[in-house]
């Protein structure tokens, strides 16, 4: 008599926007499939708020910001594939009018989220400013109207800000690769460690899956994608997807490993994260 097949329901979380959509296609759209008796239930939310939800160990598998990763790395370790690395690029800080970094630290500065990588890579280049915490999908507006300061935009915005007429203060990607030589790296996929290692196995293989998928049918995928874009016209659609689904999303590699471990370190050198960190990657 065959034994009955093992129910069990796994949450992915991922924000919705164009980049992290169109990784997760192959398993949205059911071209990948998962073992028998599993659902896999997506989770879309602001990764500030996945970042949240994995500091109380409420997912199986999510994104996070590499900068939360520093508090969640007792419970979580880090899948080898897809990460969001910005190679020379990144969250890019924008305001009305012209502005120099001296005049930039003196301003109250929008940002997506506190654990975000894009806050810690802000305190890195700038030092301590005054931040107000705005959803990501808000603070281009919120600059374009006055009613903050300046702002980082983390997502579809850093390829249109200058149609808002807004002005870049500074690429922090680009910052980051001219400090260090190195991508900064901004989000990645975290699996809860008490899942055990076949189960994580499991979705390792999923998720590789998922993004070779879309790799390799990038119009479909791009088109799903284009869904989580807020109007992204398809050509900066594909320039974005393209910017941050990449090698680097494919497997760290030994480059991207090591900034992951820079960017801690120098969390930690600043006195912004409380402790060192030992990132454990698992496939």
């Amino acid at each position: 008599m065959s034994q009955p097949i093992e129910r069990r329901t796994i949450r992915i979380g991922h924000s919705p926007d164009p980049d992290d959509a169109f990784m997760f296609h192959g398993l949205a759209s059911g071209r990948v499939e998962s073992p028998a008796g599993w659902e896999i239930v997506q989770v879309l939310k602001d990764i500030e708020t996945l970042n949240r939800m994995a500091l109380e160990g409420a997912i199986e598998v999510t994104a996070v910001s590499i900068h939360a990763y520093a508090y969640l790395s007792d419970r979580y370790a880090l899948l080898t594939c897809g990460a969001s690395m910005g190679d020379g690029y990144g969250p890019v800080v924008v305001t009305r009018d012209p502005v120099d970094l001296d005049g930039l630290r003196r301003r109250t500065i929008a940002i997506p989220g506190r654990m975000t990588s894009a806050a810690l890579a802000l305190r890195l280049a700038l030092g301590e400013v005054r931040t107000e915490v705005v959803p990501f999908d808000q603070i281009l507006e919120r600059v374009a109207s006055g009613r903050s300061e300046a702002g980082v935009l983390i997502h579809e915005g850093q390829l249109t800000y200058a149609s808002e007429g807004l002005s870049k203060a500074i690429d922090l990607g680009a910052w980051w690769k001219e400090e260090t030589g190195l991508p900064l790296p901004l989000g990645g996929n975290a699996v809860r460690k008490d899942l055990g290692k076949e189960t994580i196995a499991t979705l390792s293989d999923l998720l590789r899956r998922s993004i070779e998928h879309g790799l390799e049918n990038r119009q479909e995928a791009l088109t799903y994608a284009l869904d989580f874009g807020r109007g992204l016209g398809r050509p900066l659609a594909d320039r974005f997807v393209g910017m941050y689904v990449n090698d680097y999303t494919r497997d760290y590699g030994e480059t991207g490993r090591r900034a992951v471990a820079r960017f801690l370190d120098r969390g930690v050198e600043a006195g912004i994260l409380p402790h060192p960190v030992t990132v454990e990657f698992v496939a």
